[in-house]
């Protein structure tokens, strides 16, 4: 009997959905029903967002430090509870367990950096050009912020967007990717054993097309934080801007890793595994171009080729796995898609993998080996198209020059790399690189979250996670003016 999960609207778990219900299963091995859960729809979208902005107008009176021991009390719940959530991000979403650790972590992290902003959330003082006259500026709440969140990093990305939009005191109404759920319901329940006040923070399971247009056609919404797909972000960017609620997007990528002729080529490679085949390949950062030195190429595609045949690849919870399954039947059929472009359009050469694994122990899963694609000329679709699956590849460059004009010759702008030994050209990429991410001698992975996360062109529209910078999307700025001269004085005007 699969276990019934339930959402949680205006201070209360609901066992049903207007639109039904939906069933998560095991990506590894569809046998495994993790659960099922609400399929929420307008109805329940209305319900949170009243509540959430009934309990947000008295949690924006809870003074900031208060709210930040409250968030502090959160993460420590997630460091009691971190391989009880590792596990069962494992069963819903894949990856090897070693990652979902990282990914609970991640929020861990950022649960306590919000909490110290709780005793910070500055503003600015700065002198006025009158006599007798006070000027500062403060950070004040939103209102109500709903966050739409992707399936591949279900702990950390939710963490990104509601541990910051709470501590500048928002309400929330959370709407989880809906290949992981159960992740969500786990994030809410340490929430509210936290502290954080019932009715303020709302969990919307269901669909993107029926619970997210709900949520960005309600006028009582005051901000859109999304991160997926930029054909759907473009579509909630054009929503928002008709009805001017503020919108936070972070979306596709098609990062690059430079290999330069002098780079340390045992890093570079191990760069390369985890950037391109961690996680499967589904990251936004993840690696999917490998630009490597026209004197180094082979060499490094021989090593690179054999490392990647090794990879193990099976059940995530299985210790020795490397690499788990993708996260449904349709990406894997994208990713078979791009690999049959690869080699019959863009006529480039599958130098290892390209096939899904059907067979054995991989036949209930959603498996897919690494697959390398040497030849590949910078106008082919492969080259150019986020895939979001273990594919990667190999483009053959002269020099720093030509490996920089074909690392910024994408739509895109997340996360770069570049391995050389030379600190002259590491400071020439990080200069002339275009994206929000640029690492010398690490892989495009790893991002920490004392420092912004996003992108520049269709990656981003131009606001930030993570680090300080995430609040500013989450709060307004006032500027506050304080004359204490017992006349009047015009700005501008009475100068002398």
């Amino acid at each position: 009997m699969a276990k019934k999960f339930k959402a949680f609207i205006n201070g209360k778990w609901v066992a049903t959905g207007s639109e039904g219900k939906t069933t998560n299963v095991n990506p590894a091995n569809t046998d495994d029903v993790v659960g099922t859960f609400p399929a929420c729809g307008v109805k329940e979208v209305k319900a949170a967002v009243r509540a959430a902005r009934e309990a947000q107008k008295k949690w924006a009176l809870v003074p900031a430090p208060k709210r930040g021991e409250i968030i502090k009390r959160a993460g420590d719940l997630m460091v009691k509870k971190k391989n009880e959530i590792a596990k069962l991000m494992t069963r819903e979403m894949g990856k090897i367990l070693i990652e979902t650790q990282g990914d609970v972590q991640e929020g861990i992290d950022t649960a306590y950096y919000m909490a110290g902003e709780g005793r910070r959330l500055f503003g600015d003082t700065v002198p006025c050009e009158l006599p007798n006259k006070f000027g500062m500026s403060a950070r004040c709440p939103l209102g109500v912020c709903g966050m739409i969140t992707p399936w591949n990093f279900p702990m950390a990305i939710p963490t990104w967007k509601i541990f910051p939009a709470l501590m500048c005191g928002n309400g929330i109404v959370f709407k989880p990717a809906t290949d992981t759920p159960a992740t969500a319901v786990k994030y809410v329940e340490i929430l509210l054993e936290a502290g954080i006040p019932p009715k303020l923070i709302n969990l919307v399971t269901g669909s993107g097309r029926i619970v997210g247009n709900a949520m960005l056609e309600h006028p009582d919404i005051d901000a859109i934080s999304f991160t997926g797909s930029t054909e759907v972000g473009r579509r909630i960017a054009a929503r928002c801007g008709e009805t001017l609620k503020r919108c936070s997007l972070e979306m596709g990528g098609k990062n690059a890793q430079i290999v330069m002729d002098d780079a340390d080529l045992d890093l570079a490679l191990e760069g390369a595994l985890w950037g391109a085949f961690g996680t499967t390949g589904q990251r936004c950062t993840a690696t999917s171009r490998l630009i490597v030195h026209k004197k180094i190429v082979k060499k490094f595609t021989a090593r690179l080729v054999e490392a990647a045949s090794k990879i193990r690849i099976g059940d995530g919870l299985v210790k020795t796995t490397q690499m788990g399954p993708l996260i449904n039947k349709s990406q894997q059929d994208v990713v078979a898609e791009y690999v049959r472009i690869g080699i019959e359009e863009d006529k480039a050469t599958p130098a290892l993998g390209g096939r899904a694994l059907k067979k054995g122990k991989f036949k209930k899963g959603f498996f897919f080996e690494p697959t390398i694609f040497t030849n590949v000329k910078r106008n082919m679709r492969i080259a150019r198209e986020e895939i979001f699956g273990p594919v990667v590849a190999i483009i053959a460059v002269k020099d720093l020059d030509e490996a920089i004009d074909v690392l910024n010759d994408t739509e895109y702008g997340l996360s770069s790399s570049i391995y050389t030994r030379n600190v002259n050209m590491a400071f020439r990429a990080i200069r002339d690189i275009d994206a929000g991410i640029t690492y010398i001698n690490g892989p495009t992975i790893g991002a920490e979250i004392q420092l912004p996360f996003g992108g520049v062109k269709n990656t981003g529209n131009g606001h930030r996670e993570s680090s300080h910078t995430v609040l500013d999307f989450f709060s307004e700025w006032k500027a506050v003016y304080v004359d204490y001269s017992g006349r009047l004085q015009r700005a501008q005007i009475d100068t002398d």
